[in-house]
């Protein structure tokens, strides 16, 4: 008995200690895995992260002195950086005034009593002879602006400019390295990145909204106006020591290209009839750099098919921007949407071919509306970039690559007589050639027919020739085959393109059913190819295509 009473209570131990062990290591894995979750949390977390969760009087002694000084010095940098910046800033203003203004400038301007805030600093790693350093800033500051600005019926307004925010990272670079002291010859200092920047206006004694549209140009003009006055690549420079200082200076690095072909289910903002749109492109919204194209009377599916080129001064940094905007006449227009693609995105030297979905702003990231989208071909050229680029001018010239017509043959920096007169000669290039367009078929064509059918056929338009050419049509099929070849002269292969349009044929007339835009620059460049392409405004359908380039360049008489 007293065995199986041992037995009993033996067990019984046993097993809660067994129970007791597991529940144990249970409870140190799961505080494990939660200790490992907050290290990886932790771990994901920016300087914005950090910066929400510890207050101020949380930052480095250091920091904290940096601005507590600076605070004490305020009331003379004030003093002196005011009337400074009244005096440079002004004409740059000027630059930027808005066409419905007659004059645009600053009738006050003091920084006011609060000092920024610095609040993260950054030493960038570079490889040369200087010391590059990021300064994060804010400033909520009490400002006194007015801007004396005038209107072209002679009506003059005093506008108060309010409520400021800013928050960005300024860049400092000191070079070159030296040494006597202070071991640096120079400062360049730009605006590497606005963050936000928000303030109101207010028209003193009256409603600046009583004018139509004069808010949104004043307020655009001073956005512009910061954004390219003191915004990265652009830079100031500030002499310590004598010497040489030009190499710290903006300077052009290369050109880009760009094909504005077409936008495609823009918003309409008219009661009757249809947006007239037009696109305004820049890479800096300087006014004689902004590119504008033609207007589109009654369009939601715009085709330009227009060709621009610009400067470009740090593709490492800098972005295309494209606004489409409705015409109203003699009226501001209205944006319809913008959009903009990084350059450094681009592989110097290759057409690379984007459509952008259009946004309400470039700087608000969440907007969720569909506007539209738009087309563009892009061909960065970087200044001295040999590999794949030759003089087209030259006595030897082959026409193999679009690239070789696009790229005007800059060696540097400097532009020369040479390279002005081939500039000159680019815009003469005629890029000839016969097109031959196979038809091969279609599939997934929506339904015409009231028993779900079609008898679709495909109409090719080739667009600034006129020529045009028709399938026959393929009875009852929403897959038709056809396999026809048609050929093209073309006169211009740079700036034309081809319009595919497919339709259903009637006894009486014919119903639209869709369409593809194509531009001749891929079979310019890889001479031929076959692909499959989606129908737009349509709800489905596919179109298979061949095609191939047999070119002739020459060049016309001057």
């Amino acid at each position: 008995m007293a065995f199986f009473l041992g037995l009993f209570l033996g067990i019984t131990v046993g097993l809660a200690a067994i129970v007791g062990f597991v529940k144990c290591e249970n409870h140190r894995s799961k505080r494990r895995s939660e200790l490992a979750a907050t290290i990886a949390a932790f771990a994901r977390m920016t300087v914005e992260d950090s910066r929400k969760i510890l207050p101020s009087e949380y930052y480095p002694s250091w920091l904290k002195w940096l601005n507590q000084h600076l605070s004490k010095i305020w009331p003379y940098v004030n003093e002196a950086a005011s009337e400074l910046i009244k005096t440079n800033v002004g004409p740059v203003l000027e630059q930027y005034r808005p066409i419905i203004l007659a004059s645009l400038k600053f009738s006050k301007f003091t920084l006011g009593t609060v000092a920024p805030q610095f609040t993260g600093v950054t030493i960038v790693e570079d490889e040369g002879d200087c010391v590059i350093m990021d300064l994060e800033m804010k400033w909520d500051g009490n400002p006194s602006i007015i801007l004396d600005i005038k209107t072209l019926l002679g009506v003059g307004l005093p506008v108060q400019v309010k409520n400021i925010g800013f928050t960005g990272v300024f860049r400092l670079i000191f070079k070159p390295l030296v040494d006597e002291l202070p071991c640096f010859g120079a400062v360049c200092y730009s605006l590497r990145e606005k963050k936000d920047l928000d303030f109101t206006l207010k028209v003193v004694g009256g409603d600046i909204s009583s004018i139509p549209g004069l808010y949104d140009a004043i307020e655009g003009t001073i956005r512009d106006a910061i954004e390219d006055s003191l915004t990265w690549p652009v830079r100031k420079i500030v002499t310590i020591l004598p010497g040489d200082y030009s190499d710290l200076e903006l300077k052009p690095v290369g050109t880009l290209e760009v094909k504005l072909v077409q936008a495609k289910e823009l918003t309409n903002k008219d009661l009757v009839g249809k947006s007239d749109p037009y696109a305004v492109l820049y890479i800096r919204p300087l006014r004689d750099r902004m590119k504008t194209s033609k207007t589109i009377n009654n369009d939601l599916n715009p085709i330009w098919n227009e060709h621009f080129e610009f400067i470009v001064e740090d593709a490492s940094t800098q972005h295309l921007a494209v606004k489409i905007y409705d015409s109203e006449g003699v009226q501001s227009s209205e944006l319809l949407g913008c959009a903009h693609v990084r350059l450094s995105d681009l592989e110097p030297g290759k057409v690379k071919d984007v459509w952008l979905k259009l946004v309400k702003d470039l700087d608000v990231q969440r907007d969720t509306k569909y506007r539209g989208q738009v087309h563009l071909e892009l061909l960065y050229c970087p200044f001295g970039m040999e590999n794949g680029f030759t003089n087209p001018f030259s006595s030897n010239f082959s026409m193999t690559s679009l690239e070789k017509v696009l790229k005007r043959g800059a060696n540097g920096t400097e532009v020369t007589e040479n390279e002005k007169e081939i500039a000159q000669k680019k815009r003469e290039v005629i890029v000839r050639g016969v097109l031959s367009v196979t038809v091969i078929s279609a599939e997934d064509l929506p339904p015409a027919d009231l028993v779900g059918k079609a008898d679709p056929y495909v109409s090719l338009t080739l667009k600034k020739a006129g020529t045009k050419n028709k399938t026959r049509v393929v009875n009852d099929s929403l897959n038709p085959v056809w396999s026809q070849t048609f050929d093209f002269v073309v006169e211009d292969g740079l700036h034309d393109m081809l319009i595919v349009e497919v339709y259903d044929h009637d006894t009486f007339g014919k119903d639209y059913m869709g369409r593809c835009i194509l531009t001749l620059t891929r079979v310019l460049l890889e001479g031929e190819y076959k692909d499959s392409f989606q129908l737009d405004e349509a709800k489905s359908g596919r179109l298979n295509l061949h095609l191939k380039w047999m070119p002739q360049p020459i060049l016309r008489d001057s």
